[in-house]
Parts: structure tokens; sequence; C-alpha cells
């Protein structure tokens, strides 16, 4: 039996990586992601390989999610790993200044759509059984707060629960869950949240050694190719060069 990587968000960043990193290991693939074009790219790069299926999908939609899961073929039905990697940051200024609109893109996006794809891939994994896995992208946001984080590391904060109570739900049933909290990652993910500011981009990583969306694949990868007795519950990853700061401390003048 061939095993099967469900990837969501498959256009860009980690989820693309992600994608070439388990056909290099003969996985076959379903992609799915909102840009048709880019999907049918990386099949055309990949489907000489390992057996690709693409759909064209917006996470924040149930039914939408329910149709893909319900109309793949016999060939991809087999699910061995969930990569829920749907997501984005918006809003780096201020919460004041915050636009609610963005706010309730990334909930919808990043909690909403985690829990749509996890509800409707779930009974596959379960079928498939020991050794199938859920593997959250989650991000250092959900554990340590920072300015300008606001919403989005609330939203990552509840990919990181989430991961750890699906974890007690699935115990009986062979699936593992893993949250994957990734720290300054250089990706199409800062040019989402700056809005195409290239200038802006650059600036968070210039000078420094930031992850790169492989060094995300390879760590997925190898969560979901563990032997089956293994769990990796979270693992937060950062750069050698980043750390923490000290707290910040409102003085008078």
């Amino acid at each position: 039996m061939t095993n099967v990587a469900f990837i969501t968000g498959a256009t860009s960043g980690f989820g693309r990586a992600t994608a070439r990193r388990f056909a290099s290991e003969g996985w076959a693939l379903v992609l799915t992601g909102r840009r048709l074009e880019r999907l049918e790219d990386l099949k055309a790069e990949l489907e000489d390989r390992v057996p690709v299926h693409i759909a064209a999908l917006d996470v924040r939609d149930a039914s939408a999610v329910q149709a893909v899961v319900d109309e793949l073929p016999a060939a991809f039905r087999c699910v061995t790993a969930l990569v829920n990697n749907a997501g984005l940051a918006l809003a780096p200024e201020p919460a004041p200044q915050a636009a609610l609109a963005d706010w309730h893109t990334m909930i919808d996006t990043n909690v909403t759509g985690l829990v749509n794809t996890t509800h409707a891939v779930l009974p596959l994994l379960i079928e498939t059984g020991t050794g199938s896995s859920i593997i959250n992208i989650g991000s250092v946001a959900g554990e340590w707060p920072y300015p300008g984080s606001h919403v989005y590391g609330a939203t990552k904060a509840f990919v990181k629960q989430f991961s750890l109570n699906l974890r007690c739900d699935l115990l009986k049933t062979g699936v593992r869950v893993t949250d994957i909290a990734p720290g300054a990652a250089e990706t199409e993910f800062t040019m989402v949240r700056t809005r195409g500011n290239q200038a802006a981009s650059d600036a968070i990583y210039r000078n420094t050694t930031p992850l790169t969306a492989e060094d995300i694949a390879d760590q997925i990868v190898y969560v979901a190719t563990l032997p089956a007795h293994i769990a990796i519950n979270r693992l937060e990853i950062m750069s050698q060069r980043q750390a923490w700061s000290p707290f910040a401390v409102d003085r008078d003048a």
C-alpha cells in the first residue's frame, strides 16, 4: 500500500516544500490550495515520480473541504499523513490599528480551516490506523507573545491546544498528532503579512540566517515516517540565530 500525504496550502512555502520532500520518499500526494495554476505546475513537476491528485480549495469553506475528501479517487483514500499547513498572518501593526477584517481572516483560515480539514480527513486516517499522523503547522507565536502577534498568535495557540486535545481523543486509534511550531522562516508568509512589501519582508531577515521552507519540510517528513510507536507531541523549531528578548517594561519619562 502506498503512503498518501494530504497537504493543505501546497501552493507555496512549507506546503510546496513538503510535497516535494514526500515525493522524494515515494509517497502519493493529495495537494490542495487556492491557486489552481500553482497546483497544476507542482503536479506536472512531481507526477512522473509519484501519483498526484490536486484540488483547488479554500479551507474556510467546510462544504468544499468535505466535497474534496468525498471525491478522492480510491488510490488516494488511504491517507497516512494529513499536513494542516494552510494558514496566514496579517496585520503586523499593533492591535489598535489592526483591521477587524484581518482578524476574522486569520481566525477563519488558521482555526476554522484547520478544524474543517481535520474533521473531514479524520475518518480516512482512522481507517489507515496505526502509524498515521496529523501534523499541524503552528508557530512559536502560539507559545511566546510578541508585539503585533495579537490574533495571529492566538490562532496558533489554538493549533497547539487542539493538537494536544486531539492526541488524547485519538489514543486508541493509532493516529498520532503533532504540532510543529516554526520560528522565523523566510517564505512567502511574510510577503502576505506585509501585503507584498518586499522591503519590509527583507528587513526581517537581513543579516541573519532564518529557517527555510525545506528545513520545516524535512521535519514534517521525519515526524510522519517515525516508527509507529513513536509520537512527537510538539516540535518547536527556531534558527540558531533566533532567541527570546527580555520582558518589555513601560517606564515614566
